[in-house]
């Protein structure tokens, strides 16, 4: 942090480090506000978490829902969050994202030809029995893009470590309809819709993107359309203070350290700190400290820690997004979602027991674990599961890779006896567990932990089965697939009001500093409202900060 007089490399209105959604929908609401923005990104690449994400966004009442007939009494939207995160969040800030959420979506679509979003249908909100939740969902996602569009920006564009093959693509509902493929006409049909994109793709020579890609693919045609500068390779790694505001940052970029004037103030959108060894053995609980992130790579705290040398205050350090997953032998990390809900299996502890509702929302699936000390866990499945769902990216039927057995994610034995003696947990616990399971699928309903109750955990199970989450464990051979306490990033950083601004541990404004996104504590709390609880909130508070910074006065030249 340097203070004092200085001199300027470059002006701007607005300064926007990272180019996730809350970073780019923030300099895309400065410029509609009439201010100038300059978006910086530490990383070669556009896009961050956001690009190698599903892409939902969770932000109810907004146009594209009450398009539909889906609009919200946002009475409904405030009990529901009530009940979720509860008293973890100041109830301004949970005020301003129901209310000013709805107007960061309308500005999008208003300032750019490039937004185009669709319901979720039935993608249930994470806790639909809680009051004011919805058992179909508030999710929305982008429709798929042509990334040609972006021109020479597209090779710029993150991409994820594990790209779908002859590059297919499909949205998150019809991935669902996918992964029943071997079990649904709705799912063959999808399947066969699949292959001729892959054909189409060939013969068009598109370059369809969908999910968070598409959605980054969206706000960067609509920041090129705005005329607004993206920096790629240019960390800032200091802001600059004079008289206790923060009036501009030292942005590195071609060798050169360049001061950067913010007339109207900082935004750090810059994500958490995913990937910092040191941040998370000082924060995270101890099961969860491991790095199994599936945060982008250039996620290591920067931003967090360049404001609290500004001195802000910092909340919800020892939380995160948290994602069971699993690190494939390349070292990448896959997280599991459907995985977890399908019928025909357990996951077990170390002790060969049962510890959790498996389909649960993820963020709580590792919450237990991470309470119980239940890492690794084990998802014990069988050969009739093996045969009708996905498991990881591999396809029903279609072996596991040698090198997954290999490296121990995968063990495969004939019986039970022997799974349990391969990866070291009683066997007479692990029958007993399968047997008890096994009598909770008969009947309908699980007893212990009530998996399939919730219309959430119905989403990924298999719909021709009464429970969709429950079906009996039967013939070997028997697979065990170990399970880590994985991420989607950090939920911790800096703390900050209804307006975006950041805060000082007295309750005191640091003017002209702004986060959103992952590098702020989080709006959700220690909860996770519904798909895309991580981006709505970014988006709106990236679209309240830019606001905010266009009411403060500029300063004398």
């Amino acid at each position: 942090m340097t203070s004092g007089v200085q001199s300027w490399d470059h002006e701007v209105d607005v300064l926007v480090a990272g180019s996730g959604a809350g970073g780019m929908t923030g300099a895309i609401a400065a410029r509609d506000a009439g201010l100038s923005a300059l978006l910086v990104e530490k990383a070669a690449f556009f896009g961050g978490s956001t690009a190698l994400s599903g892409g939902g966004i969770w932000i109810p009442d907004n146009p594209v829902l009450r398009a539909i007939g889906r609009g919200d009494d946002r009475e409904d939207v405030r009990r529901y969050l009530k009940a979720v995160v509860g008293d973890r969040v100041p109830q301004a800030r949970l005020d301003a994202y129901v209310e000013h959420g709805p107007a960061a979506m309308e500005m999008l679509h208003r300032v750019s030809r490039h937004m185009d979003f669709t319901w979720c249908p039935d993608y249930s909100d994470y806790h639909p029995e809680a009051p004011g939740g919805r058992p179909r969902g508030r999710t929305i996602e982008p429709r798929p893009i042509d990334a040609k569009l972006l021109g020479e920006d597209e090779r710029h564009l993150l991409k994820a470590s594990l790209p779908a093959p002859l590059g297919l693509w499909f949205t998150g509902s019809e991935g669902r309809r996918l992964m029943m493929f071997m079990r649904t006409w709705s799912g063959r049909w999808t399947l066969r819709i699949a292959a001729w994109r892959v054909v189409s793709n060939l013969f068009l020579r598109r370059h369809m993107k969908a999910l968070g890609a598409a959605l980054t693919v969206r706000l960067r045609l609509t920041m090129k359309d705005l005329g607004i500068p993206l920096w790629l390779s240019s960390p800032v790694t200091e802001l600059i203070v004079e008289d206790g505001r923060v009036t501009g940052a030292v942005v590195e970029r071609d060798g050169r350290a360049l001061r950067v004037r913010a007339r109207r103030g900082v935004l750090i959108a810059t994500g958490g700190f995913d990937h910092d060894s040191e941040l998370r053995k000082e924060h995270l609980p101890a099961p969860g400290q491991d790095d199994y992130s599936a945060g982008a790579a250039a996620n290591v705290g920067d931003g967090i820690r360049i404001g609290q040398r500004a001195g802000a205050d910092v909340d919800l350090m020892d939380d995160a997004w948290w994602m069971p997953s699993v690190r494939l032998p390349d070292g990448s990390i896959f997280p599991l979602v459907s995985e977890r809900c399908i019928p025909r299996m357990v996951i077990v502890n170390r002790h060969g027991e049962r510890f959790t509702n498996e389909a649960a929302p993820y963020v709580n699936f590792v919450h237990a674990q991470l309470e119980g000390g239940h890492v690794p866990a084990y998802e014990i499945f069988d050969a009739t599961a093996r045969s009708r769902y996905q498991f990881a990216g591999i396809m029903p039927g279609q072996p596991f890779p040698k090198d997954w057995y290999r490296t121990g994610l995968v063990t495969r034995a004939a019986t039970l006896t022997e799974l349990a003696g391969r990866i070291g947990v009683p066997a007479d616990a692990l029958r007993a567990t399968v047997e008890r399971f096994n009598g909770f699928a008969r009947n309908g309903r699980d007893e212990d932990f009530g998996r399939g109750d919730s219309r959430y955990d119905h989403y990924y199970g298999d719909p021709t089965l009464p429970n969709p989450n429950l079906d009996e464990i039967g013939r070997g051979p028997y697979y065990a697939v170990r399970i880590e306490a994985g991420d989607l990033g950090t939920k911790g950083g800096l703390v900050s009001d209804e307006h975006g601004r950041v805060l000082r541990a007295d309750g005191t404004v640091i003017e002209g500093l702004y986060a959103t996104g992952n590098a702020s504590a989080s709006v959700m709390g220690n909860e996770y409202a519904g798909a895309g609880a991580t981006i709505g909130p970014a988006i709106a508070f990236g679209y309240l900060a830019a606001r905010h910074a266009a009411t403060r006065p500029a300063p004398a030249a």
